[in-house]
């Protein structure tokens, strides 16, 4: 039996995250302050009492996303023993840090400036995502190729059936329509600031890519399953090469799970906020266990 622990990305915020951690250990209060200062601002004040709104920013969403689900991996000390670990899209950064990959500081400082460069990306081109539910992923991604004037991509592979697109506001409401007449259930439109894994993040993606090569990676303690080819990976630089490459590309989820699986995973351990992963896990390999930490 292989133990998988997952951590998941933007959306999985609530009011209040992490503080159970902050008010009842020693260890996570000191992690959550030396967060505080890497920064340059206490975003633990935002995560214990800030508004939705304030935690919907990305600038603050990835790093507290990040914090409460790192920290709860560090305090687990010995406890936290993977076999494998993945992270969807930011949660990548998080799954890193904690398998030893790169330094909190570090881990944190990426992420930060993740956030910042793809909040620029999006203010610079209006662009959405919109979730597609209920329709094979080759229909969805044939219907995106068909729009040939602008930018709409398949985004994200989360489990079968419901796969999210992304792109400029046209032509992702076009391809919504097309889905819909296509047969899909469900064609919504996301209350996001962008188009993430995207062609439409390339500005984001050069800026991060310089800070990635500058930030030192080590070997981690175990594989670590990539969002660009579901693939395990232990070599830094491979590891950097596809962080990199996350930006622009599709998070293959699914894909993530089914190797994780065929691998001999046999039990999911979700790693932060909410509860998202571990319903992905349960639709994508049914016979897995599924749980938080």
């Amino acid at each position: 039996m292989k133990k998988a622990y997952v951590f998941p990305g933007q959306g999985s915020q609530f009011k209040g995250m992490g503080k159970d951690l902050y008010d009842s250990l020693p260890m996570a209060k000191e992690l959550f302050e030396k967060g505080n200062t890497v920064l340059g601002f206490r975003i633990t004040d935002i995560m214990f009492e800030g508004t939705d709104e304030e935690l919907k920013q990305t600038k603050v969403t990835q790093p507290a996303i990040f914090l409460h689900s790192v920290v709860l991996a560090l305090t687990l000390g010995d406890k936290f023993t993977p076999d494998m670990v993945a992270g969807h899209s930011l949660g990548e950064f998080s799954a890193l840090t904690a398998a030893k990959a790169i330094s909190f500081e570090d881990g944190l400082t990426l992420v930060y400036k993740r956030a910042m460069a793809m909040q620029k990306a999006c203010e610079a081109t209006p662009s959405t995502m919109a979730a597609i539910l209920s329709l094979e992923d080759s229909k969805v991604e044939e219907i995106c190729a068909s729009i040939k004037d602008d930018v709409v991509v398949c985004a994200n592979y989360n489990c079968p059936g419901q796969l999210v697109i992304s792109g400029s506001i046209p032509a992702v409401t076009k391809a919504c329509e097309l889905l819909k007449a296509a047969g899909a259930k469900r064609a919504l439109i996301l209350p996001v600031g962008g188009a993430f894994h995207s062609p439409l993040m390339q500005p984001a993606q050069v800026e991060l890519s310089a800070a990635i090569e500058a930030t030192a990676f080590n070997k981690p303690i175990c594989p670590v399953y990539q969002n660009v080819n579901a693939s395990p990976e232990t070599e830094p630089s491979a590891i950097k090469k596809n962080l990199i490459a996350q930006l622009t590309a599709p998070v293959r989820w699914t894909q993530t799970i089914q190797r994780m699986s065929a691998d001999g995973a046999t039990i999911f351990y979700e790693v932060g906020p909410g509860k998202v992963l571990q319903g992905l896990a349960k639709k994508i390999v049914p016979t897995a266990e599924a749980m938080s930490v």
